[in-house]
């Protein structure tokens, strides 16, 4: 790593895999990937959608989850630990009722938080691999180690996550009987494929959105694709489509993208050090 670290590192520090890949801009399709698959676990979903009114507050969430991305990555650490503990103790106070059973349960359930994680952290890894971003496998187990820190945050034992590429195959391997497009699903994937915005932004939404919106649906696993019953195109086609994307986002200059609010990682810069810049070339091996 070049350059110098000064201050607070936070809890990854510039020398981790995640430090150099969640500056890239291909995480915000990642972040749509993960609700898609979120979506699919009937009493995950339920938690969001019976706390929550996901159509009028779609768009926060999104910038919710973004900010905690972000402040758990490039923040100090009691930011970062100040983050988790806000997001625990609002766990702590939901509950969701299933409608077939009457059953009532907390949404802080582990096998719910391991869900959620799992499924954020797979679609980050696999999106920026696909989209272009070289990895060794060796490189993506440390990804997904390093992120058993985040699944603390979000109080989840470190020991119970997968840490690495086989471990998190074998999870999802387990899980996929749990999973369903259940009413609850299809109103997220209603939402991520029209959102209800301003008059005057519906050719935006129509051009821009859509485009990112379907790219992000088209890199889910074929069992997902299967459950919410929408096919895609080829395998090869996806792919091609994904480094599309990432070439044309990866364009705009990153000090710009990064300029925009909250400005995680130019804080960041200006408390580490220039050296501190994230990249992805920069991750070692």
């Amino acid at each position: 790593m070049d350059g110098e670290h000064h201050g607070d590192p936070g809890l990854f520090g510039p020398d981790s895999v995640t430090w150099q890949l969640h500056g890239d801009p291909m995480m915000w399709v990642a972040g749509i990937r993960a609700l898609y698959l979120q979506a699919l676990h009937p009493r995950a979903v339920r938690g969001v959608m019976q706390n929550s009114d996901f159509r009028k507050d779609a768009w926060g969430r999104l910038m919710r989850t973004a900010h905690f991305v972000g402040t758990t990555t490039y923040g100090t650490k009691e930011a970062a630990e100040k983050a988790g503990a806000r997001v625990r103790r609002i766990h702590t106070m939901l509950t969701a009722t299933d409608p077939g059973t009457g059953e009532r349960y907390g949404i802080d359930e582990p096998a719910l938080l391991l869900w959620v994680h799992c499924a954020e952290i797979d679609s980050y890894l696999h999106v920026l691999r696909r989209s272009g971003l070289r990895l060794t496998d060796a490189q993506a187990d440390r990804y997904i180690g390093e992120h058993r820190v985040s699944a603390r945050l979000v109080g989840l034992d470190p020991a119970d996550v997968p840490s690495d590429q086989a471990e998190l195959a074998a999870y999802f391997e387990k899980t996929r009987p749990e999973l369903t497009a259940g009413p609850e699903a299809r109103d997220v994937d209603d939402f991520l494929r029209r959102p209800p915005v301003h008059p005057l932004l519906v050719p935006a939404r129509a051009l821009l959105w859509r485009w990112v919106a379907q790219t992000a649906y088209a890199s889910l696993p074929p069992h997902a694709h299967e459950l919410y019953g929408r096919s895609v195109r080829s395998t090869r086609a996806v792919t091609r489509r994904l480094r599309l994307t990432g070439t044309v986002l990866r364009c705009v200059p990153a000090r710009l993208r990064w300029q925009l609010p909250p400005k995680h990682i130019i804080r960041a810069m200006s408390r580490l050090g220039p050296g501190s810049r994230p990249a992805p070339y920069k991750v070692g091996p």
